[in-house]
């Protein structure tokens, strides 16, 4: 990745990481990989970042397999290439979630348990930090979510402290649009593959994403006044975001 190209974005994960202090010399990241464009860009990002400025970052991609039949071996491949090796979580998670469970809104249960197999992976490896792909689309999503289903203001932390793990969530992305990853994975030729959930783009999420794309299609400045409203009435410490919601 060539910084020259990519300044306005780099510049702004780098914001990102420095206001809410998500990286520092020597931190052992578990990288959440679902194998879609986010989180190939996330790596992508952490491993320019790691041979630019915190040579010191172990990074280890995590993917957490729920049981259906996905071919990996491009995003492996990718992993073997940049000396990372993509470590693979065997579930059974899809079959709790759609065959047990049968729960109409399946979401919220398949993200608490799919949260809760990365950060058991994450201990095992001596991680301090977990990294997810969420961005700036994302944090509009979530607050939406909130607000009409729940009546309450917030969205997810850029940085969350799980106290009874001892791990820290972290979420470099989230002042980056999801056109611009989506640009740029194309560009670079990054290795991807589309969600096989059974439930994809039907869900409240689904409802909500495609609400923020019709919003911030229409009024494309939507994103730069949604962050300075939160971050004009909150400190960067908290971002005053109520709890990590992504689970809706």
């Amino acid at each position: 990745m060539k910084s020259s190209d990519n300044k306005w974005f780099l510049s702004r994960i780098k914001q990102a990481i420095r206001r809410y202090r998500l990286l520092v010399p020597g931190d052992r990241v578990a990288i959440g990989m679902s194998g879609g464009k986010d989180s190939i860009f996330l790596l992508h990002v952490l491993l320019w970042l790691r041979e630019t400025s915190y040579p010191e970052l172990e990074l280890f991609p995590v993917h957490v397999d729920l049981g259906w039949d996905e071919d990996l071996s491009p995003l492996s491949e990718y992993c073997e290439q940049h000396g990372v090796p993509l470590i693979q979580e065997s579930t059974v998670i899809g079959d709790i979630v759609f065959k047990v469970r049968q729960d109409p809104n399946p979401c919220s249960l398949c993200a608490h348990l799919r949260r809760g197999a990365l950060n058991n992976v994450a201990l095992k490896l001596g991680c301090n930090k977990v990294a997810l792909g969420h961005h700036l689309d994302d944090v509009l999503t979530t607050f939406f979510l909130n607000l009409v289903y729940t009546g309450r203001f917030g969205t997810f932390w850029p940085r969350t402290e799980l106290s009874h793990t001892g791990l820290t969530v972290i979420r470099p992305l989230v002042y980056v649009p999801e056109a611009t990853i989506g640009s740029v994975v194309q560009r670079e030729r990054l290795p991807y593959q589309s969600s096989s959930c059974p439930v994809a783009g039907q869900t409240k999420r689904g409802e909500m994403r495609a609400l923020v794309a019709g919003l911030t299609a229409k009024y494309p400045e939507l994103y730069r006044r949604f962050l300075s409203a939160l971050e004009s009435r909150t400190p960067p410490d908290t971002w005053g975001f109520i709890r990590d919601s992504d689970d809706l």
